[in-house]
């Protein structure tokens, strides 16, 4: 038996054909091309749909049901996107227009929940019975794993644990809040706190302004780790508030849910142990359950672009 997963991002979807041992045998991708009709998105996951197929050496009929990972608010129980703004989709029936385009069953989930699901199955959080996939991107996606379940609250968008705020009154979020911690823990916030600790220096001795040839647009999620490693104090400076930041989220996460595992992924997590050492020291200090023989592991996740696909591949129906 085989699975179909679609991961639609706000710049590419990719599709990819996946075994029974959670492996990946076959891919194929395009651009999302946002902003256009929701017809003209579906038109080209079907065609992916029938190229992954063809890749695989399979058919059609050997798929039963096609998962696909969405993101924003949706409706697993009606397949109804309700609101993606990466993609300008209000009240979209994607499950009912790829039904029409494939005849097959279509299954959607939000797409760091399928992420997430496809870390629990195979990746960094195999063998757990509770966990957390934390994504550090554009935002901060989350994901969490309950008894084994995808857990998604009564309104189907639980999880959105970027938008917690963890500084009162702080910097302005595009939800609309203060101080929201995707605002400080994401890849766009270290990129911003890396950009005011250099406007904060004198343009001569800026180690970082000089790295970046004086332009500081080229600033991105590793320039302060790169400036550290080179002994540079503002550098590491910015990696350490950066840090506190992070695993205050984190240490918040731990605290409500007790996961058995909570992995890191998203670009920033390629930084490994010199993320991963400081940040599990920073949780051991500030969770409350630092007298329990059990803790939480943190680890990066494992399966990079590839979570959501295997997950959104295997998710299974939800009672409507």
């Amino acid at each position: 038996m085989f699975h179909l997963g679609i991961d639609l991002g706000g710049t590419n979807i990719v599709a990819g054909i996946v075994n029974e041992k959670y492996e990946i045998v076959a891919k194929a991708s395009c651009k999302t091309a946002v902003p256009r009709p929701e017809a003209e998105i579906c038109d080209s996951m079907a065609a992916l749909c029938k190229e992954v197929v063809k890749k695989a050496g399979i058919k059609m009929a050997d798929i039963k049901e096609i998962g696909i990972g969405v993101p924003g608010a949706i409706n697993p129980a009606t397949g109804v996107v309700e609101y993606s703004a990466n993609l300008f989709f209000h009240n979209w029936d994607l499950g009912e227009m790829m039904s029409e385009r494939l005849d097959k069953r279509i299954l959607i989930e939000n797409d760091a929940n399928a992420a997430a699901y496809g870390e629990f199955l195979a990746g960094s959080a195999k063998g757990a019975t509770n966990s957390i996939t934390i994504t550090l991107g554009t935002g901060v996606g989350a994901g969490i794993i309950i008894d084994g379940k995808i857990y998604s609250g009564s309104n189907y968008a639980g999880a959105e644990m970027g938008h917690m705020v963890i500084v009162m009154d702080g910097r302005e979020c595009n939800c609309g809040r203060r101080g929201c911690w995707e605002t400080y823990a994401s890849a766009t916030g270290l990129i911003n706190m890396t950009k005011e600790a250099i406007l904060g220096e004198r343009a001569d001795s800026s180690y970082m302004l000089k790295a970046l040839d004086g332009d500081i647009s080229k600033v991105n999620g590793i320039t302060a780790f790169d400036a550290m490693r080179n002994g540079d104090a503002t550098g590491a400076a910015v990696v350490e508030k950066y840090i506190k930041y992070l695993g205050c989220g984190i240490v918040n996460a731990i605290n409500i849910f007790q996961p058995d595992i909570l992995s890191i992924g998203g670009g920033i997590s390629h930084e490994g142990e010199t993320l991963l050492a400081p940040l599990r020291a920073y949780v051991e200090r500030e969770r409350y359950t630092k007298h329990n023989d059990k803790q939480t592991v943190i680890c990066a996740a494992t399966l990079g672009n590839d979570a959501g696909i295997i997950g959104a591949a295997m998710l299974r129906p939800v009672k409507k």
